[in-house]
């Protein structure tokens, strides 16, 4: 049953897609933190000296004065901070995935094509009538290509 398991996780590729999503949840730490301590401090500066993760709505109408002294006395609240800081993760992750996929993405090779002697349009190799000019195509000729009509 073990071998049997083992042969399943190979064939399935589920210990790449494991060690995918360690990575991915090692990326999305780091990102976090790219956010939460690089990139919103300077945003909070430019929005007037605030922590954009401080940034609620008390809803219990109390006027908790920080997000902190709200969630201790249970008062409802619209964390739109939080929600900011984690949009702007999440269009990071998503960007670096982007560039990732994109990396690895490979174009589709080109068909070997020559050209036609009467209209000069690029034509696959084995093409025996060109698409273009619809001219007969000699096959083996010194070009590759023969007009007629």
């Amino acid at each position: 049953m073990w071998a049997e398991f083992k042969e399943f996780l190979l064939k399935a590729n589920v210990l790449a897609l494991a060690l995918a999503f360690i990575v991915g949840v090692a990326l999305a730490s780091v990102v976090t933190s790219l956010v939460n301590d690089i990139v919103m401090p300077p945003v909070g500066l430019l929005l007037g000296g605030v922590a954009m993760q401080d940034l609620f709505i008390d809803l219990s109408g109390q006027g908790h004065r920080t997000l902190a002294a709200a969630k201790a006395a249970g008062a409802a609240t619209v964390n739109y901070g939080v929600f900011v800081n984690t949009a702007v993760t999440f269009a990071i992750v998503a960007f670096v995935v982007f560039l990732i996929a994109r990396s690895f993405a490979k174009e589709p090779a080109a068909a070997p094509t020559k050209a036609c002697a009467r209209c000069t349009q690029p034509i696959p190799l084995a093409a025996t009538r060109c698409p273009f000019c619809t001219s007969e195509l000699v096959v083996g000729a010194a070009t590759g290509v023969a007009g007629g009509d």
